[in-house]
């Protein structure tokens, strides 16, 4: 890459904690160094809608944490369409979509959604 390429992922990944890594391969990484770098990839392609897979699966609850609030503090903008099993996870967002039974409910306020929650999250909570 050039030397504006190398600048930037420099800066993507000093914005994540990860000042001094640009030349470590994944599997030296940690599982939360390895979600911090997949952060700083999306913040190399400043998209507007940012789609994230179970991203904290293999991270513990602290750290869990902590990345959903890095996700807030360096993408304030975009919006986030995040797939999680995880309620605490999910509990962190403005709006829920639950899918169950292979079907997707509409978008609903996250709160609400957990302070009556249908049979099939009651169900999912126990």
């Amino acid at each position: 890459p050039d030397a504006e390429t190398r600048a930037r992922a420099s800066n993507a990944l000093a914005r994540v904690g990860l000042v001094g890594f640009e030349t470590r391969k994944p599997a030296d990484l940690s599982g939360g160094q390895q979600s911090r770098a997949a952060l700083a990839r999306v913040l190399l392609t400043d998209r507007p809608v940012v789609l994230m897979d179970e991203p904290f699966s293999a991270l513990g609850p602290a750290q869990r944490r902590e990345m959903l609030d890095l996700v807030r503090k360096l993408l304030p903008d975009a919006t986030i369409l995040m797939v999680t099993h995880d309620p605490l996870d999910a509990q962190q967002a403005q709006q829920t979509i639950l899918i169950a039974n292979g079907h997707a409910a509409a978008p609903q306020l996250t709160e609400t959604l957990f302070a009556d929650p249908p049979p099939e999250l009651e169900s999912y909570l126990r």
